[in-house]
């Protein structure tokens, strides 16, 4: 996904901290680097904030990303920075259409780093169809960061077919994954506990916005819900929305899409995979009239070819996810205690 653009000469290998004086070194990072890369009309008045116009109705998004290792299997903090965000606004309905960027930099970072992580940011935002026009750079003394930080902020329009809310989900509603389950959190485990498999795991981080628009435009307030399972995973978005409907959630572990080497690894690690952060994946709630096509024209899709129908809205179990196993026995899923994957995203 990266750009092959070859670095710019920047005066010093590692950030400075009068990289972040807003003088001298500051405008030639900014002008070298955010501003040659990112180029754009808005991005390029240089202003404290970008002014433009936009149609229909708004959604609006923010998200920090603090993961380590900031480079993983299958990505970096600057893609998942920008397909985080993409996603959050793609959940509400929308497609993302303007985006602020702001980097906190620790002293010491290798210029070089910073070079690959702009090249992804730039790939995932045009694969997302999305423009950077405003944003904010601080350099940090070494020791009080972690690398980089990323905040990034994001605009985009709603459907105008769209109607995804909590209050639409209804009894006999069915759940549907769009993939496979813990990829991404997985990915990042391999790399801090050092675990090697037959084939490398990468992380599943991906722009969905183009996927949920097709979605959206087909099957309109049939979709009665969405939501990325990122931190907490498949459980904390289902015990989300048991509580605020009171409704019951009724899951088939048998249903559940996830890859072998990824459920392995959960168990040599004594993790639920339904607490595992995702990146790249979505939780519809759809019509039970729509459910069939939903997942076929879904499964056509290549952010979607492992879709599954995994369980159902249900009068029973009110507030209360269960999960039906594979072996028959019923037990409740409930919200994650404490911090089972940190700095994950």
């Amino acid at each position: 996904m990266q750009l092959q653009c070859p670095m710019p000469k920047f005066d010093f290998d590692l950030i400075t901290m009068g990289h972040g004086s807003g003088g001298l070194l500051t405008h030639k990072l900014l002008q070298s680097g955010v501003f040659e890369i990112f180029n754009n009309d808005l991005l390029n008045q240089q202003h404290d904030g970008a002014s433009f116009e936009l149609p229909g109705k708004l959604a609006f998004s923010t998200d920090s990303y603090v993961i380590s290792p900031i480079f993983f299997p299958g990505g970096n903090i600057g893609e998942l920075a920008i397909n985080g965000t993409v996603n959050d606004l793609a959940m509400c309905g929308a497609q993302a259409k303007h985006m602020s960027l702001a980097l906190i930099i620790e002293e010491g970072l290798p210029m070089a780093d910073f070079w690959k992580i702009l090249q992804s940011i730039k790939a995932a935002a045009d694969s997302a169809k999305v423009k950077i026009v405003t944003g904010d750079t601080k350099v940090v003394e070494k020791g009080k960061g972690d690398q980089i930080f990323i905040n990034t902020s994001g605009i985009g329009i709603i459907h105008p077919k769209a109607n995804i809310h909590h209050n639409n989900i209804k009894t006999g509603d069915l759940i549907v994954i769009s993939g496979k389950i813990a990829t991404h959190g997985i990915a990042i485990m391999s790399v801090r506990k050092g675990l090697e498999f037959e084939t490398t795991i990468e992380s599943d981080t991906i722009n969905l916005n183009h996927t949920v628009a097709t979605l959206i435009h087909k099957f309109e307030d049939g979709i009665r819900f969405l939501r990325d399972p990122t931190r907490g995973g498949v459980a904390s978005v289902l015990n989300e929305v048991t509580e605020m409907t009171r409704l019951g959630a009724y899951l088939n572990q048998s249903s559940l899409p996830i890859d072998e080497q990824v459920e392995g690894a959960c168990e040599m690690l004594g993790l639920d995979p339904l607490y595992v952060a995702n990146e790249g994946i979505f939780i519809a709630i759809v019509d039970p009239a729509i459910a069939t096509d939903f997942l076929q024209v879904l499964q056509t899709d290549q952010n979607g070819k492992y879709a599954a129908i995994i369980g159902e809205i249900t009068n029973e179990y009110a507030g209360k996810v269960v999960l039906k196993t594979r072996i028959g026995s019923k037990h409740i899923v409930h919200y994650l205690t404490g911090e089972q994957l940190p700095r994950i995203c």
